[in-house]
């Protein structure tokens, strides 16, 4: 059986901008919801809430990455990712012991090996919500778009943004008038 865990992955340099701290592409990577237990969506800022709604973190730099990839794992990798996930439950998170830390963090890369079921190299997102009091991830796998009939191979779904008709109303919205008002005051 071969053994998959996620691993960070940076397309453009976005994460860069929307995250406090973005994860190093290649990081093994968890869900990290763990960092937002106790907290309140609405009153973090607004880094911080982009990074309670789609990131990923990555275990050696607790950085947030929107997108990770299915990769093959050696059972050393994944040793050695529990490793660097228990040094920062501990050190950083506060665990009691360094068992405690080491036992917390074998079980998020367990969730994380758990969403590796689609085949080496596939791409997964998630989002993140507060639904009741608790939270809820939800994942999926991005496939990359066929080409259509005629197109050459080269630039099919080379694209980088899509525009996707939605009922549901933005969790954000930026006065634009009041922001122009502002600064020719």
């Amino acid at each position: 059986m071969t053994l998959k865990l996620p691993r960070t992955l940076r397309l453009d340099p976005s994460d860069t901008f929307v995250f406090e701290h973005a994860a190093e592409p290649g990081e093994w990577a968890v869900t990290g919801s763990f960092l937002f237990l106790d907290a309140d969506p609405a009153a973090l800022a607004p880094k911080a809430r982009t990074a309670f709604r789609s990131g990923f973190v990555g275990v050696a730099s607790l950085g947030f990455s929107t997108l990770v990839v299915v990769s093959e794992a050696s059972e050393a990798e994944r040793d050695a990712a529990v490793e660097a996930l228990a040094r920062h439950i501990h050190d950083r998170l506060g665990a009691p012991d360094r068992e405690s830390a080491r036992q917390a963090a074998r079980e998020e890369i367990a969730v994380a090996a758990s969403l590796c079921a689609p085949p080496v190299n596939s791409v997964i997102a998630m989002s993140r919500s507060l639904e009741r009091g608790e939270l809820r991830e939800r994942f999926r796998t991005l496939q990359r778009r066929a080409a259509a009939p005629g197109a050459d191979g080269l630039h099919a779904g080379a694209r980088a943004f899509t525009f996707v008709e939605t009922d549901e109303e933005p969790e954000e919205s930026v006065d634009l008038i009041g922001l122009m008002r502002k600064d020719g005051a």
